[in-house]
């Protein structure tokens, strides 16, 4: 006799609750009451917001453990054990630092040799904090740029407030300033890449018209050193319906090798090899799969991963291949096209990175980092690979180009971050740092468990909580995951993808509760089709692989409805929304960050429209029809039994507009159900600039899960 049919009906694969508003007319723009909550800066909006935050916050910080979990939260943030990531360049290694005394941090380089010492000596290189002082704007810093191969100028952004509109400035290394009368690119969502000593390639505001629907530059230029930005000379346009258009300088000296990519959408591209032809460059286009990738380049020869199959010079790659090809032999001309990564089944290729000879690569092997180096040897490639602990999640944070030495970063759900020194041409890694535990980890045990979604798929998750789990409904569950832009969920010791140094398991599975991380479709854990089979019309499956690791924990008596808390951020708050509206009696509390939640005007608020490849485009009457069928604000009514929702965002988040946030929290609050909303005014998408705004939005979260999810 089948267990199942004792099962409650809710953990059976049943139907979703009908949310279709077909027959019912959509809320339009002109019947939107809360549309006014888009005027991100409007008087009106801002009180609104105001009054939100103050609610939230006299609410959750009046919590007998909120200031416990702000302490330890912050406490962590600004441990002075975290490991440095690093960026090495020229000779040193760099680093952006924020601690108590440099909230928005202080750019700073040091040796190898002192690296390796308990108390290395750090160069400072740019307080950001002293600049955005002096120059009265709240900067964060964002990329850097070198020049290569001299590495004695770099380019660097600027953000203010930490959104993705940058202002970039020319920096001189050796005099530790900005270069007067060097190179300075306006606040803008520009796209800057070196062309020479004396050049840049730029795609920024060039002005009315100059910009794609999406708000990205559309104009690539050339811009030389001495002249105006207006003098730029134009190498390509886009046309407005396109995402963007960018230039990329591989390598340098005489094996350098220009890219113009022009991305007709979030997932198709066209690519140009930008050469001098009579003194003036040239764009040249390639032909490789317009899905494909070009991560890199070694010795002049161009490093493409493939999305999808392609078959070139008699040769047939697979998707998710890696293949190394003369530039010449993507347009026609003589060269070769060789294979570099073979699509594997216990090896899902994650990152590429040349070094000065060789390559490495991060792959999954069942969502298990691996690490391998690729070298040429007799016409062929070898693959070594490189030991680093199982369970984890690999990084290569850095590769020295003058040298090919490398800085790996390893760490677990359970062991904190590592930093590992990788030689060129070595064979093993050389420990260098490791930050000093946030918990103990070893009262805690992780599993990997597989569930079956809807259509049969499997998917795998992980539980993080006590060796002595209960097997008894008793566990706090909170439960993580995105399901979209083939983002791939590896183990981390902050839980999420969030880089939160470990305070997971302090604030989390120290004081009762179990973590779990969900691999759900939308994600590249097991390559480009994890991801491309829930695109547009296929989307909902994201949610209903979330859906079935939810009944899962039920149904393995880890946890119950109840004690269920889940969060997504972006679009993974689109996610936990979503699948709150088709199954709320799944769930006992959702935390929804940073979200898309009015998906039948995302496409026309900052961003969104690059993300049509994604969902579908609403004003086509046949993707609005398969969209409409999940998006939460117009699918949310009154009555529903929906379990509370934590809604946090930025104002001065410039990707996912914030009124995504307001707009779903007005209607619901309207609507009667509880709801806690938290807007940070400054941090871009990313969500905060210092450690303090993260601990606060970190420990308000806590606080709502404890509270929600504790013994009834």
């Amino acid at each position: 006799m089948s267990l199942l049919r004792f099962l409650p009906a809710f953990l059976l694969a049943g139907a979703a609750v009908s949310i279709d508003v077909a027959g019912s007319a959509p809320v339009a723009a002109a019947d939107d009451p809360y549309r006014w909550l888009e005027e991100i800066d409007s008087p009106q909006a801002l009180e609104w917001v105001r009054d939100r935050n103050d609610a939230t916050a006299s609410r959750l910080t009046a919590r007998p453990d909120y200031d416990a979990l702000y302490r330890d939260a912050l406490a962590v943030l600004n441990s002075a054990s975290r490991i440095p990531e690093i960026s090495a360049h020229g000779g040193f290694l760099y680093n952006l630092w924020q601690d108590e005394q440099h909230p928005r941090g202080i750019f700073r380089r040091t040796t190898l040799a002192e690296l390796r010492k308990d108390e290395p000596r750090w160069e400072t290189v740019l307080d950001v904090d002293a600049l955005a002082k002096s120059e009265g704007k709240p900067w964060a810093m964002g990329e850097v740029f070198w020049r290569r191969p001299d590495e004695k100028r770099c380019l660097i952004q600027l953000a203010p407030a930490g959104g993705d509109a940058v202002e970039v400035r020319e920096f001189d290394l050796e005099q530790l300033r900005f270069v007067e009368s060097g190179f300075v690119v306006p606040t803008a969502k520009s796209r800057v890449a070196w062309a020479g000593d004396d050049a840049l390639f730029v795609a920024t505001d060039f002005g009315p018209g100059s910009l794609t629907s999406s708000g990205y530059p559309r104009i690539l230029k050339r811009w030389q050193r001495g002249t105006p930005l207006s003098a730029a000379e134009t190498l390509h346009e886009a046309p407005a319906e396109s995402v963007w258009v960018l230039a990329r300088r591989f390598g340098s000296g005489a094996n350098a090798v220009n890219i113009a990519v022009e991305a007709e959408t979030f997932w198709r591209a066209k690519f140009f090899l930008v050469e001098e032809r009579a003194g003036k460059p040239a764009l040249t286009p390639l032909d490789i799969p317009a899905t494909s990738n070009v991560v890199d380049a070694l010795h002049g020869r161009l490093i493409v991963w493939l999305k999808e199959d392609w078959t070139a010079g008699g040769q047939r790659f697979r998707a998710g291949s890696v293949v190394i090809a003369d530039p010449t032999a993507l347009h026609g001309g003589p060269g070769n096209i060789d294979l570099l990564v073979a699509r594997e089944k216990d090896f899902e290729v994650q990152s590429v990175t040349a070094g000065e000879n060789d390559v490495l690569v991060t792959g999954l092997d069942n969502v298990r980092g691996r690490l391998v180096r690729l070298m040429a040897q007799g016409g062929s490639w070898t693959r070594q690979p490189i030991p680093f602990p199982d369970n984890g999640a690999l990084k290569v944070a850095s590769v020295d180009e003058g040298t090919g030495d490398a800085w790996v970063e390893f760490e677990s759900f359970t062991q904190p971050p590592t930093l590992f020194y990788v030689p060129a041409g070595a064979t093993a890694a050389e420990q260098i740092k490791a930050q000093a535990p946030t918990f103990d980890g070893a009262q805690f045990a992780v599993q990997q468990l597989w569930c079956t979604s809807a259509d049969g798929t499997r998917v795998p998750y992980f539980v993080v909580g006590p060796r002595d789990l209960r097997f008894d409904g008793s566990n706090p569950v909170w439960m993580f995951s995105y399901g979209g832009f083939e983002n791939s969920l590896t183990p981390s010791y902050s839980g999420s993808y969030e880089n939160l140094k470990g305070a997971y398991g302090k604030l989390w599975l120290e004081r009762g509760g179990v973590f779990v991380l969900a691999n759900i479709r939308g994600g590249a854990e097991f390559g480009p089709e994890w991801h491309t089979s829930v695109l547009k019309e296929n989307h909902y499956k994201c949610f209903e692989d979330f859906e079935a690791v939810a009944r899962d924990l039920v149904t393995r008596a880890i946890t119950v409805p109840a004690r269920l808390g889940i969060e997504g951020r972006s679009n993974g708050g689109l996610l936990v929304a979503s699948t709150m509206l088709r199954h709320p009696e799944l769930y006992g509390a959702v935390v929804c960050g940073n979200p898309l939640l009015d998906m039948q005007r995302y496409h026309r608020l900052l961003a969104g429209a690059s993300w049509m490849a994604e969902y579908g485009n609403p004003d086509l009457p046949e993707e609005w029809a398969f969209i409409r069928r999940y998006s939460p604000y117009q699918n949310v009514r009154r009555g529903m039994k929906l379990p509370p929702i934590l809604f946090y965002t930025t104002t001065r988040d410039d990707r996912v507009h914030p009124g995504h946030a307001r707009k779903m929290a007005a209607r619901m609050i309207a609507l009667g159900y509880a709801v806690d909303y938290y807007e940070n005014t400054e941090g871009g998408h990313h969500g905060s600039v210092t450690s303090e705004q993260l601990a606060t939005r970190v420990a308000r979260t806590f606080a709502f899960l404890w509270e929600k999810l504790a013994a009834k």
